[in-house]
Order: structure tokens, then sequence, then C-alpha cells
């Protein structure tokens, strides 16, 4: 389990370029025309072996500063709820804005730890300059410069040192923990009210009524697990961005500490992009997915409606295709234990573990048939195979040019251990290692 940090302020101050530097990759699009931060705004970190989740807020406000100022005040409230900890970035160039008070003054209500980063500060000139921005109250601040990295490391250390430490409840780890994701009014209550048999969640029909996510322990048909339901989202607002916001801050802790993900989706309008998000979300975090179609009972039928609606779904998450997609129908009761016996088959998907021996007489004659292209006049040898002592399943390939081998191959042999070992449902990651 990992902290959730989130990184607030205005636009422009510079907290995508901070965000790609803690997740060590360009995952957000830094731009200087503000509000370009479009849809990577979450990522891991770690600092002194400790690890903790980022979320970078600026990515969910598009449009002029007034749009923005009538959002921030519900972000910079919703990281508040949903974050243990908050970086407040600050630009030293533009000093205090009213924007920044406006930050600052929910901020100072808070109890839980706020870091004050003043941005931009590459000189002596412009520490000085800082000094003004105790001026908003709230103690101390850090002066960085996001663009090279200058005084990111003391902002970090103060940053770990306060973030919770997280207990494991030994009795509860042993349970399989499924998490019910989805958009709001998707029908993800309902799913699990139908499921227990009895109304645990009070459902209605205004988008997010369900205010945390919340654990119910769940024993039928001799399944046993942990049955989470995150249920993103509470606000009436129908702003795009700020649904999309709330849904993934949601969603995220939710994810991040379950083995499978069902992902309730509403037939009735598709597969779109805040699904996507959820679903890659579940994916980049390497969870046992199945997709739920929920209300199919409302689409109207033609003759292979229900595959065509499934092909559709394949060529949105394409290449991670192998996914099951069970159309269901909460208020009509309609397979939606098939749906839990299908996560618990993809649960044991997951924790699958295949012997040394068994990899090696499967493959080894399946590369020599199909061995991986020669690159550049060389010979790509793979030796060896085994499975790596990890949570979810992760393959190495030993060979003498592991560089060589490019992705399409890979996907190769991701396939092959798909169609010999089931991985449905299941991430598979593949990796060569030099003999």
């Amino acid at each position: 389990m990992s902290s959730i940090v989130a990184i607030v302020g205005r636009p422009n101050v510079g907290k995508s370029t901070f965000f790609n530097r803690l997740i060590q990759r360009r995952e957000a699009i830094v731009d200087a025309v503000s509000g370009v931060t479009r849809d990577r705004h979450y990522g891991k970190s770690d600092w002194n072996g400790k690890e903790f989740s980022l979320i970078d807020t600026g990515g969910y406000v598009v449009g002029s500063d007034d749009v923005f100022e009538a959002e921030i005040d519900k972000q910079v409230e919703l990281a508040i709820e949903e974050a243990d900890a908050i970086i407040f970035m600050v630009d030293v160039e533009s000093g205090i804005t009213g924007m920044d008070e406006d930050v600052a003054r929910l901020l100072r209500k808070v109890d839980k730890p706020v870091f004050l980063a003043v941005n931009k500060v590459d000189n002596g000139k412009r520490a000085e300059d800082a000094v003004e921005f105790y001026g908003l109250g709230l103690g101390n601040y850090y002066t960085i410069a996001s663009i090279n990295g200058s005084g990111t490391g003391e902002l970090l250390d103060a940053l770990v040192d306060a973030l919770p430490e997280v207990e494991e409840d030994e009795d509860e780890e042993a349970l399989p923990r499924f998490a019910v994701v989805g958009r709001p009014n998707a029908g993800k209550s309902s799913f699990i009210n139908a499921l227990i048999g009895e109304d645990r969640y009070i459902v209605t029909d205004i988008a997010g009524t369900t205010r945390d996510a919340i654990d119910t322990k769940y024993n039928r048909f001799g399944f046993e697990f942990n049955l989470v339901d995150t249920a993103g989202i509470r606000r009436k607002s129908k702003v795009k961005e700020d649904l999309e916001f709330y849904s993934v801050m949601r969603s995220v802790r939710a994810i991040e500490h379950c083995d499978v993900c069902l992902l309730v989706l509403d037939a009735t309008r598709g597969f779109d992009g805040q699904v996507q998000n959820i679903f890659w979300l579940a994916e980049r975090n390497r969870k046992g997915i199945v997709i739920l179609v929920n209300k199919w009972d409302l689409v109207e039928k033609e003759t292979r409606t229900a595959r065509d609606f499934e092909k559709y779904i394949q060529a949105q998450i394409a290449p991670f295709t192998d996914v099951p997609i069970i159309f269901i129908s909460v208020l009509n009761k309609q397979r939606i234990f098939k749906a839990i016996e299908t996560a618990v088959d993809v649960y044991k998907n997951r924790s699958k573990r295949i012997k040394t021996s068994e990899l090696n007489d499967v493959f080894l004659p399946i590369i020599e048939n199909y061995p991986p292209p020669a690159y550049k006049g060389k010979f790509v040898k793979i030796k060896y195979i085994m499975q790596l002592p990890t949570p979810q399943p992760q393959f190495a390939f030993f060979c003498n040019l592991p560089q060589y081998v490019k992705d399409p191959y890979k996907r190769f042999l991701e396939n092959k251990l798909r169609e010999h070992f089931d991985f449905n449902g299941v991430p598979v990651s593949v990796y060569m290692r030099k003999k």
C-alpha cells in the first residue's frame, strides 16, 4: 500500500514538470500554454525507500483562468479529503496572487501535512524574493526549481517523513480484494447490493451518493473475499473535467490495494474516455480486470449486438484484449454471479505459478521455430525461461542480446504464454535478461 500525495496550485506554476521529475518519465505533456496537462496525471514515485502515489491535480482543468478559479476550490477540497499529504506549488516569478491566497485559505484549515513549494527559484536573488510567501500563513516553505530538480531533495525528505506508516492487516491481507470501479451511475452500488442480497448501500439515481471506498466481506458459493465499493463521486456537477478528476482520484486507492478490478460500465454510454482511464489505471498497476457491461437490458438488440459490442471494447483496449467481458443487468439480477465467478478465475490466473521446467519445455521449441528477428546481422539466442517471484505474472527470458529484442516479439511471447497457460484478465510482463 502506498500513500497518496496531491500536487495543487494554480495553472502554470510548474506542477507537471515537477510531477514528471518525480515519476521519472515524461508522463504529462508539458507546455507553456496553461491547462494543457491532459491525461497523465497519476504516477508512482519513491524516495528513501518509501513508495507513494502522486496525483497532479492540474491535469483536470482545461480552459481559461476564470474557469480554473471556479474549479480550483473543488479540486483542493477533494485533494484535502483524499490525499495523505499535499504539495502546494507557487511561482516566485509572479509572487503571491489572489488565487494562491484562495488555496492557502483552504489549506490553513487542514490537519494533514501541507508543503509549500516555491518553484522557479534558480538563483540567489529569487531565493530572497521567496520570503514573501511567508505571507500565505502556511509556515516554512521549500524553494525548488522543478525544471532542474534543485531543492527537490529537501522537500521530498520532509514529505516522506510526514507520510503515515501504512499498516497491513494480516488477516485481511489473506483474503482476495475485489474492487468495483467505474464512472458514476454505472450501477456499482446496485451491483454490490444485488450480490449481497441486502441494501448494504443506499442506492439512488443521483450520481455520486457513495462517499468512500467501503469493504464488505463476502462469502457465498464457497468464495470468500473482500468487496470494495469505490463508487466514485458525489457531486452533481456535470463538468466533464472535474467528474473525471473525482472518479480517478477515488479509484486510485481502491485499484492500488486490490487484486482484481470489476470495471462496471453503462451499456447505454459505451466505453468512453473516463472508463478507459480507469481501465488503464488498473492495467498500469498490473491488476486483474473483469469488464462488466451493465444495463444491457436497456440496449436495443439486433443480431450479434453483444459480439459487436465486445469487439468495440477490444478495439479500445488493444493490445491487452485478453480480458473477460460480461453483459449483466443488475436490475434483473442477470449474470451477476457469473461476474463474481469470473473475478475468482481471474484472481487464480493472477496468482498462478508455472514450473520452470514446464515453461522451458513449452517455449524452447516455439522459440526454435520462431526465433526473434536478427538485428544488424546479430542473432538473438534465448536459452532459458523462468517466472519471477512477483504477485502478478512476470517472466524473464534469458538471452545473449536482450537489447535487440523488440516489442512485437515480446508481444508474440506474451500471446504464446496466454495461449498455453490461461492468463485471461491479467496483465503479463515479459522481460529480456542477459544470460
